[in-house]
């Protein structure tokens, strides 16, 4: 590499995280914000040395098959690396890295957001409100359900899921059962989730318990579709299903036909598989609650990941091994 390495990125960041960066590399901005093409994308990587990329940006075995690719790092401004098709960056050579840890709490407060929107019917009520449609108070108008003394089923129980407990928990007095099919990694005791949660054996003992299932595993090939047709239909028809993971996880078709039907009682979305696209099915119902992939999006948040994604490139340019690496 040169001196000054080339660097794109993806996306527009914040003032403060742009400035670092220009500060210290030859950088290439997308100042559209517009997602990048395929073709974009595959020209880039035979452009410059590092791509600072986002959970839009599709990075495929496609772009790194031909000759004359120049990238080494994808830093990735997110946790999740679904997106990238690692086997295939990797086999090129190309390293990845991620942006852990910063963004747990926000995501988790997101998740325990739409589960009080979706109990409590606030997505519904505000749109009662806008509309004009609101006559007035009476005692059974727009009635939910209360938190309190619920239990509340975490699938996968890493950091953001842990966090989502304890919140529950400290705040409304929950009961958390859990289910991940391997051990969570516990380093940090105030990472961890509430004393009394309790780990279930399996995803329908999870399902057949809980209030409210909240989804936090990763996206793998696994986890696609986790929650189908047969899976929702081990919920109870009280329950609510919440997602800040990733869409696909969730067959969305699956989920509109049971909620329609009323199978469950609701349900509390953030991500979704055809991102930006929303399902027709679903943007018809009244008892789910949309919001558009805003887990991490605090101010104070994005500009921790995109200095994480920064400390990565420093490494990495220095001879260093990152400190949050997916995949050399």
């Amino acid at each position: 590499m040169s001196d000054r390495p080339i660097v794109a990125v993806t996306r527009k960041l914040t003032p403060e995280v742009e400035a670092a960066i220009g500060s210290r590399y030859d950088v290439r901005f997308n100042r559209t914000d517009i997602a990048l093409s395929t073709e974009q994308i595959t020209q880039l990587m035979k452009q410059v040395d590092i791509m600072l990329c986002t959970v839009t940006d599709k990075i495929r075995a496609e772009h790194v098959s031909g000759s004359g690719v120049r990238v080494r790092l994808l830093a990735n401004f997110g946790v999740g690396v679904n997106h990238i098709e690692r086997d295939a960056i990797r086999h090129a050579g190309i390293a990845i890295t991620n942006t852990p840890d910063v963004l747990t709490e926000d995501t988790a407060d997101i998740a325990l957001g739409l589960m009080l929107m979706s109990m409590r019917r606030m997505g519904e009520g505000e749109r009662h409100v806008r509309t004009g449609a609101w006559s007035g108070w009476r005692p059974t108008h727009m009635l939910g359900r209360s938190t309190r003394g619920k239990t509340l089923g975490i699938v996968g129980y890493g950091r953001i899921g842990r966090a989502m407990a304890r919140a529950a928990a400290a705040a409304f007095g929950m009961r958390v059962i859990w289910y991940a099919p391997r051990a969570p990694r516990m380093d940090d005791a105030a990472t961890d989730g509430p004393a009394d949660a309790t780990r279930v054996d399996s995803l329908p003992e999870l399902l057949q318990r809980a209030d409210v299932v909240s989804l936090h595993c990763p996206a793998t090939a696994e986890t696609r579709h986790l929650m189908n047709a047969e899976t929702l239909a081990m919920m109870q028809p009280t329950a609510y299903l919440v997602n800040t993971a990733r869409g696909d996880i969730i067959d969305e078709y699956a989920l509109a036909e049971t909620l329609r039907e009323r199978k469950i009682a609701g349900a509390g979305l953030d991500v979704y598989e055809f991102e930006p696209s929303v399902v027709a099915e679903l943007r018809e119902l009244e008892n789910v609650v949309l919001l558009p992939h805003q887990g991490s999006g605090t101010i104070e948040t994005r500009e921790r990941m995109g200095m994480r994604a920064l400390a990565n490139i420093d490494a990495f340019v220095d001879g260093n091994v990152p400190p949050d690496l997916v995949t050399w």
